[in-house]
């Protein structure tokens, strides 16, 4: 009998498991359909939370899904071309709901502040807030003179929740 019960919660166990991860996937996936949409980038690779996508205004631009998701975007040249700014306009607007030109603007600024201060930088733009840094990597994006990762802008709700004042940077 205890052999009927195990392989009956075996069972529901390989039944709910699939149910479960399924949602995330498509949620994922939902999410890279709409940077596609977005930013005309191709989907170049995708494994677990993580997809890859080909730009050409970016040597590299990939979307974390989890929560909160990310994006980052890379570029081998210190002072990228318009575009660049632009494709992460576009991004923030279909991740955050941000206005384009306002992250478009910021990306720029973020930038030229790294670059300026030869450190990262860091800004927000309504819903959206970016990181800049330029200079030699020595990590996965080695080559790529500039690297800004975009994530959704926290209300002041949550940072109050977590403990941080208006002012505070979260890390």
């Amino acid at each position: 009998m205890s052999g009927l019960l195990r392989a009956a919660a075996f069972l529901v166990l390989a039944t709910t498991i699939p149910a479960a991860a399924a949602p995330r996937v498509d949620a994922c996936d939902r999410l890279a359909a709409t940077m596609i949409r977005a930013t005309g980038a191709s989907l170049a690779g995708r494994a677990g939370s993580l997809a890859v996508f080909r730009a050409t205004d970016a040597e590299r631009m990939s979307l974390d899904c989890r929560a909160p998701a990310r994006m980052v975007f890379a570029s081998r040249d210190r002072e990228p071309t318009r575009g660049y700014y632009a494709l992460i306009g576009r991004a923030a607007r279909a991740l955050t709901g941000a206005a384009a030109e306002a992250a478009e603007v910021l990306a720029r600024q973020v930038h030229q502040d790294s670059l300026l201060a030869d450190a990262p930088r860091q800004g927000i733009a309504g819903k959206a807030a970016l990181r800049c840094e330029t200079g030699p990597r020595d990590d996965a994006l080695a080559g790529d003179l500039t690297v800004c990762v975009l994530v959704p802008n926290r209300p002041p709700a949550l940072r109050r929740r977590a403990g941080l004042s208006h002012g505070a940077r979260a890390g």
